[in-house]
């Protein structure tokens, strides 16, 4: 019976020591949230005798993984460490090499890995490579919190889908704008630089083509207003612009297509197109941004079209900005992931614009219910993050 319980506790201990690396190794992870995009963000620790040897983290596609850069700074300590890493090592090569051989080439005598990598390029085959060379192989150490620094990633290849979050502002009587759509500022300094943070995280930025002509939004990021090292600033980049916009009324002198990066319009492919759709999506080409024309649904532009090409783009989390038709329209067909809403401590009356234009609610049985994920004070504001129940 002593040595069952001496050996429980020290298998607990070991568990323990397990989540304290694997959580450092998150921390790290973070640290990439504005800049791996289309790669997931990994953090990874090289433990030996107690101590950390070597420490990274992925700062941006193209550039070595979070077990390269840990590799590098621990040098020779690296044979017979343990490696504390987010996400599964890859077994492939792709703009840079398998980071599975690398830890095999260094020696290492143990690799902790949060979770499996859902890319099928990976899923599963770094665990059996390493395996195979020897590896002692542990998965699922703080799967949760790994899982909360990549959920858009985790959609996308498990999907096919980015993971839609639905930001909006509000008076405390749930109104967006003035009768005349005056809506500058409802919510205060805080929470719009709060936003900042959600935009540079996001892969895609999205707009309906009634905000663009309203209030001809830039769609980008301050990366001033994140609150990130300087030299962490350097790998954020611009989230992909996105409008849509069924008639093609974008002008061309939009600061939406003026801003560093990448502007798309998607557009509505008309049965009888004509001569005057032609000129204009050339004079929005010739002001760059890159115009697709895709089939209506349902007399709509297709808004899971509009996503399958966000997706096969690379896009993990998009981020909708838009006007109550569209985030109606996007909560109602089900493409909402969760829902991101600062409210402010104002009252706008009853002939102010509604938060959203949801169509065909009649009856007490017909509403919506939400889950509140989480509530905080930004500022003078409140944030409420939800979902919609399934």
């Amino acid at each position: 019976m002593m040595d069952r319980f001496v050996q429980c506790r020290d298998q607990n201990h070991d568990q323990n020591h397990d989540q304290h690396w694997m959580a450092q190794a998150i921390q790290l992870g973070q640290k990439g949230l504005y800049s791996t995009d289309p790669n997931p963000r990994v953090g990874c620790v090289l433990v030996k005798d107690g101590e950390i040897v070597g420490e990274g983290w992925h700062r941006k596609a193209g550039q070595a993984h979070a077990e390269i850069e840990a590799l590098k700074a621990a040098g020779s300590h690296a044979k017979g460490a343990t490696a504390y890493v987010t996400l599964e090592p890859c077994s492939h090569q792709g703009r840079t090499p398998p980071c599975c051989d690398a830890l095999i080439k260094a020696g290492v005598g143990r690799v902790v890995a949060a979770m499996e990598d859902p890319n099928p390029l990976v899923s599963g085959q770094g665990f059996a490579q390493l395996q195979q060379a020897g590896i002692e192989v542990s998965t699922g150490v703080l799967q949760a919190d790994a899982e909360a620094l990549n959920p858009g990633y985790i959609k996308r290849h498990k999907t096919g889908l980015p993971l839609v979050r639905l930001k909006l502002a509000m008076s405390l009587d749930g109104r967006t704008a003035m009768a005349n759509g005056e809506s500058q500022w409802i919510t205060g300094p805080d929470a719009r630089q709060d936003v900042q943070k959600w935009r540079g995280r996001s892969s895609a930025i999205v707009t309906g083509i009634g905000s663009l002509l309203k209030d001809d939004p830039q769609l980008n990021v301050r990366r001033d207003d994140l609150a990130i090292k300087v030299k962490q600033q350097a790998f954020v980049r611009q989230p992909l612009r996105v409008v849509l916009d069924p008639s093609l009324r974008t002008p061309v002198d939009a600061k939406a297509l003026k801003q560093p990066g990448e502007a798309l319009i998607i557009g509505s492919l008309l049965k009888n197109s004509n001569s005057a759709e032609q000129d204009k999506k050339q004079q929005l080409q010739d002001a760059g941004a890159e115009v697709l024309l895709i089939p209506e649904h349902k007399k709509q532009l297709d808004l899971q079209k509009t996503l399958q090409i966000l997706a096969q783009r690379g896009c993990n989390e998009v981020l909708f900005e838009c006007g109550a038709t569209l985030a109606g329209s996007a909560l109602q067909q089900g493409w909402v992931d969760e829902l991101l809403i600062y409210m402010a401590p104002t009252l706008l009356g009853n002939n102010a614009q509604p938060l959203m234009k949801l169509l065909g609610l009649d009856h007490i049985d017909q509403q919506i219910h939400l889950n509140i994920l989480q509530t905080r004070m930004i500022g003078k504001d409140l944030r409420i993050m939800a979902t919609t129940q399934q």
